[in-house]
């Protein structure tokens, strides 16, 4: 809009004497009654010839007048005063002339701007000698209302309506955040004994497993008594004694008898703790589900609805068309559409500066649209829909796009591109949000000065966003911003890699892709994954949080995750995805919230903290700071980590052994006999095994002769472990193949210089 309309004077010989106990209830109101005001003046100026309008915004603005001049708001009061009565004129005088709606406009936003300085306090513009402190960041929060619904002030509703708004109850925000935190920590609770009731469950399994293998060896030993009695009678029928009179149980058959009705007792509470399991488990089921309900119904109160904000960015349309010379008006859709008030809050600076952008940049000036072919009035318009837990956002101008040959031309200036660097459209849009690189031909108030557009999208990131850009010559630019839905809970993938957990945001994951190790190895010496035409370069996680010591687990197939964050993309190869969970979102304070790639953390419910990363953003950030552009980086082999083998039927040396390997850095995969370790021969190569003798089904001489028997599998270096000590056992051992022969116990040194001695000869040898 031209700046024809002269600003709005205060005389000075008004002055605020604000009452401490009205003005927080006033400033209440007033946050409901503002957006009211915008929305008539608008509808008003749509349809001039609609009495609703002028009539519905007297109402309001006498209200308003009312309502500011009891709390001592005198400047807001006379303002608002100067409005009606000049509604009233115009309406008396039937004038329908766009002039007078923007001198309504201009009186709307010189009360916006005296109650933006009555909430902050700022004294030049309103002194307030008496004012109650306002606490920044506490915002009232109305329980079951929309802001619609929140008028009864206007006297447009029912009695009955009107009762029902009286008793609405007002909390304020801080509240709500420390109950919702509070419902998170539940959650965190639930989560833990869910833990450890799985591991429970793993204990009573194995415990059947043991009752089971118990009740099988008593029988083995009842048997064997028999026989011992059938043979001791035998014997007796030679002497004087008759069979009848001989005592045929001895001490060996009662001990059978006592232990098998231990066995049967221990049955019997096994069965009992099965079916209290299923109790605890139907009873956590529950509990979650309330719970869940809970989070949800806390979380709904957190949550405003973009409406909320309307005004200020109509407002800023407006300003900015003033000062720049242009005309343009601002259309929103999905007003209703709601966020967390966390989001909104952090969201409202970068949209304004995408509307200024809008109106600088974007929109062309009157005689340009004219001669192009578009109506002299620029449209910008501001869609807002829900999809899944993520809110989109478009803004979209109908004027010229972005000017790629410029924006071209000054990152050759500032060294972003070469001279006779080839960039696609995608790339040199990309190049908007760098630090410093503006396309204003001068420096005002409103553009030209370097800033903005990386703060806009390093914002959007820090809430766990993105934004895409579209650009059409002549058709105009869209920004498209994707935001969680709240900042208290969110849905991630929980991953592995080595011995650090982390969780990636289910929003980002657009495919997973399980290879083996053969592809995967082709995988990395292309360092990319294609996938529907597009290119995801391949990172291992450990690498984008320099860690280079950490090395891939070698596995039968191996998890790929392709990831999308705005524009940019990344495939990123993790040891194991574990499970997909919500998770409560904890701030990481201002020191890691700064640090690139990391949205936020929460915590699980063993107390271990988990980082939520970002692993595109990491990706994109180490390709920005790499030495060598990506084209000509030397392809990447793939190394796993050394897989050593524990065969022993001994959970507690499998235990034990495998923490001291793990320790060390070797994967560690465990058999319980002979047969169990065949059946994973078939998938993995260890480089090491260690074996015991004496297992059930296979024992260690019979797996060593199946090992050193089958081609794919006779290289593998062996290592016996063993309570059998004698010459002739380590004498067997050699001839069946075996390389070392260590006895229980073993000395822990020891077996690690074997270890690595073999390890390190695989290595060297060749293929």
């Amino acid at each position: 809009m031209p700046a024809n309309t002269p600003p709005i004077e205060i005389d000075a010989n008004i002055k605020d004497d604000l009452d401490e106990q009205l003005l927080p209830v006033f400033l209440e109101e007033a946050e409901e009654l503002m957006p009211f005001v915008g929305a008539q003046v608008r509808a008003w100026r749509e349809k001039p010839a609609d009495s609703a309008p002028p009539q519905a915004l007297n109402r309001v603005l006498h209200t308003l007048k009312g309502s500011a001049r009891m709390a001592g708001a005198m400047r807001m009061g006379e303002l608002t005063h100067r409005m009606e009565a000049r509604v009233l004129e115009i309406t008396e005088r039937e004038i329908t002339d766009t002039a007078v709606f923007d001198e309504l406009d201009t009186y709307f936003d010189a009360i916006s701007d005296v109650h933006a300085a009555l909430i902050s306090g700022d004294s030049q513009v309103a002194p307030m000698p008496h004012q109650a402190p306002v606490e920044p960041g506490v915002a009232p929060v109305v329980l079951g209302l929309t802001p619609q619904a929140t008028l009864p002030q206007v006297g447009m509703l029912s009695e009955v309506e009107q009762a029902a708004a009286r008793a609405v109850l007002r909390v304020r925000a801080d509240t709500i955040d420390r109950l919702v935190n509070e419902a998170g920590e539940v959650s965190i609770t639930r989560s833990r004994i869910e833990g450890e009731m799985l591991h429970f469950k793993q204990s009573l399994k194995e415990l059947t497993e043991n009752v089971i293998r118990l009740r099988g060896q008593l029988r083995e030993i009842e048997i064997q008594a028999e026989s011992q009695m059938q043979s001791r009678i035998s014997a007796a029928q030679d002497t004087q004694f008759d069979p009848l009179e001989f005592d045929r149980f001895t001490r060996l058959q009662e001990v059978t008898r006592m232990m098998a009705e231990s066995v049967n007792d221990v049955s019997t509470v096994q069965l009992t703790m099965l079916k209290n399991l299923d109790e605890a488990e139907a009873a956590l089921i529950a509990q979650a589900r309330l719970n869940r309900e809970l989070q949800q119904g806390l979380m709904r109160i957190r949550m405003v609805p973009m409406s909320s904000i309307t005004e200020r960015l109509h407002r800023i349309v407006r300003q900015t068309s003033k000062e720049v010379g242009k005309k343009a008006a601002l259309i929103i859709e999905g007003a209703t559409v709601e966020l967390d008030r966390s989001v909104l809050e952090k969201m409202t600076a970068p949209f304004e500066h995408l509307l200024r952008n809008a109106v600088a940049h974007g929109v062309e000036d009157e005689s340009t649209r004219i001669a192009a072919g578009k109506a002299e009035t620029g449209v910008v318009e501001l869609r807002a829909r829900q999809e899944g837990n993520e809110v989109v956002l478009t803004l979209r101008d109908d004027g010229g796009g972005i000017d790629l040959e410029r924006v071209r031309a000054k990152a050759v200036d500032l060294g972003l591109l070469s001279a006779d660097g080839d960039a696609s459209p995608a790339k040199l849009t990309e190049l908007i949000f760098n630090a410093g690189l503006s396309t204003a031909a001068e420096v005002t108030q409103v553009s030209g000065r370097g800033v903005g557009m990386d703060v806009v999208r390093n914002e959007i990131a820090s809430l766990g966003g993105r934004i895409e850009v579209e650009t059409k010559p002549g058709q105009g630019t869209s920004f498209t911003v994707y935001l969680p839905l709240t900042l208290a809970v969110t849905q991630v993938v929980m991953v592995r890699s080595g011995e650090n957990r982390f969780a990636i945001p289910a929003s980002m994951i657009d495919q997973v892709q399980e290879v083996k190790t053969k592809v995967l190895a082709d995988i990395y010496q292309q360092g990319k994954v294609a996938w529907l035409g597009n290119d995801y370069p391949l990172h291992y996680i450990p690498r984008l949080l320099g860690d280079d010591h950490t090395m891939p687990e070698a596995k039968p197939y191996s998890s790929i995750m392709l990831l999308r964050s705005g524009t940019h993309r990344a495939a990123i190869h993790v040891d194991s995805m574990e499970r997909n969970q919500e998770v409560v979102i904890k701030n990481i304070g201002a020191q890691l919230a700064r640090v690139s790639g990391i949205s936020g953390a929460t915590v699980l419910g063993n107390g271990q903290i988990v980082l939520i990363i970002n692993p595109v953003q990491l990706a994109h950030r180490e390709a920005q700071y790499a030495a060598q552009p990506l084209q000509t980086i030397k392809p990447q082999e793939l190394v796993t980590a050394p897989v050593i083998m524990v065969v022993d039927d001994s959970l507690t040396v499998r235990k034990i052994t495998g923490r001291l390997l793990a320790k060390e850095g070797y994967q560690v995969l465990t058999a319980k006999d002979g047969v169990d370790a065949l059946q994973q021969l078939q998938d993995v190569r260890p480089a090491v095994m260690l074996v015991d003798i004496e297992m059930p089904r296979m024992d260690g001489f019979e797996l060593t002769k199946n090992v050193r028997g089958d081609a794919a599998t006779a290289n593998i270096p062996i290592i016996m472990i063993t309570s059998r000590t004698a010459e002739k056992h380590r004498n067997y051992a050699r001839e069946l193949g075996v390389n070392e022969y260590l006895g229980k116990p073993y000395q822990e040194e020891e077996l690690l210089a074997h270890i690595a001695h073999f390890v390190k000869q695989a290595a060297t040898t060749p293929a």
